[in-house]
């Protein structure tokens, strides 16, 4: 019997050709998705954006912000059908190596406080809680809070 090989996942600079599958992604796993807009304003505003793709089909995308010795990771997301199989944790890996790459010595992040896997995800990399941002989501009764956690790199 002969094997056969999948491609290695790949994690790669993210291209407006990759938008729609971002998209489809983004809105079916979060109830105030970010939009066409956000996406295309973070590639053009010089962001760190990028995909991961697992067998060739884009299975997850990160959005960094790079400036002066931090980096804040502003969205960090696995479609539904690939979570909890250790994507998560090497999308965030490759995330971590670009910004130590750029020079950062420090990793931000927001979380909501009702994303427990998230958090988990945030805490067994490391992260520790600095503090809250207030109604900073959006949420379905009115505003929830954000949790701002960092990682020293």
């Amino acid at each position: 019997m002969s094997a056969v090989l999948r491609p290695a996942p790949r994690f790669e600079p993210m291209t407006e050709a990759d938008l729609r599958p971002v998209l489809e992604i983004e809105e079916s796993i979060y109830a105030f998705p970010w939009t066409t807009g956000n996406f295309q304003d973070s590639l053009r505003g010089g962001y760190s954006c990028w995909v991961y793709r697992d067998g060739g089909e884009l299975i997850g995308y990160a959005v960094l912000m790079l400036a002066a010795g931090e980096a804040h990771l502003l969205n960090l997301s696995v479609a539904a059908h690939a979570q909890s199989r250790g994507h998560g944790r090497t999308l965030l890996d490759n995330v971590a190596g670009v910004a130590r790459r750029y020079g950062a010595k420090i990793l931000f992040l927001e979380v909501r406080p009702s994303n427990e896997v998230g958090q988990r995800l945030y805490a067994g990399y490391g992260f520790k809680q600095v503090g809250v941002r207030r109604s900073y989501y959006p949420a379905r009764q009115g505003r929830e809070d954000a949790l701002v956690l960092s990682l020293s790199l």
